[in-house]
């Protein structure tokens, strides 16, 4: 397992990546597939973006401490709740958002931000993250893959894990966006309740007769990465990794 090189100056600014337009197809258990060959969006760059906010419930009295304050202030009822990620007075929660790839030559590696391993876009495995969001900012965790390197890859799967912190999946809204070069944005909602669970295997990608076809995973485990690699069959030696402190 390589270890590659972060981003460098201003490069993650530069990348071509789908647009984020008003359409959208949401994969759901009903519906948990969509060919990227038939949009025509097997070129480029696609962008896969994690955000994620803590439920309006976990606020300070929520809902419930709410109604006695309706009485006096009714005009409150039209007005929304302001809801972010972190506060000192709730559960932390940082999600990271990681990879698992396999190349058409038998490569089989890992882009994650535990051990910095954040990826190389123009060279192999051609999949890119771009740094590590802590805090579920609106601009959340974004992993960049070149499809124009598609042939290339063999399978890809997305994950999210709880980094070192209370598992908290079911207090968090959290959502994994595919933006391919063309067509409309893809959704996944990890919105299944698992409140003890510290991974999640969230989508995958895969050339299927001759197609590239995204797949609905969202399959929680309670391990981590070494529990995702035995489920889905990686192979892959895993040890203890940390993140790098931050100034």
């Amino acid at each position: 397992m390589g270890f590659f090189d972060g981003l460098r100056g201003s490069r993650a600014a530069q990348f071509q990546s789908g647009s984020a337009g008003s359409s959208a197809i949401e994969l759901t258990r009903r519906h948990p597939t969509v060919s990227l060959t038939k949009q025509g969006a097997v070129t480029g760059n696609l962008r896969v973006n994690l955000s994620w906010r803590m439920r309006s419930s976990d606020f300070d009295g929520g809902r419930s401490g709410q109604s006695g304050q309706l009485f006096r202030h009714p005009f409150k009822l039209f007005k929304p709740d302001m809801v972010q990620a972190h506060t000192q007075g709730m559960v932390n929660v940082d999600l990271d958002m990681g990879c698992l790839y396999e190349l058409t030559d038998g490569t089989r590696g890992v882009v994650q931000p535990l051990g910095t391993l954040l990826g190389d876009l123009n060279d192999p495995p051609y999949i890119k993250l771009s740094g590590d969001d802590r805090f579920g900012s609106a601009s959340g965790e974004t992993l960049y893959i070149n499809l124009d390197h598609a042939e290339e890859i063999k399978r890809l799967l997305v994950f999210v894990y709880i980094y070192d912190q209370t598992p908290a999946f079911d207090r968090t809204h959290a959502m994994v966006t595919l933006y391919p070069s063309t067509g409309p944005r893809i959704e996944v909602p990890l919105d299944e309740r698992a409140p003890e669970a510290r991974s999640c295997a969230v989508v995958s990608l895969e050339t299927v007769k001759g197609e590239l076809i995204v797949r609905r995973e969202v399959r929680f485990v309670y391990g981590f990465q070494a529990e995702l690699d035995r489920l889905y069959g990686w192979g892959l030696q895993w040890g203890l990794g940390y993140k790098t402190t931050k100034s």
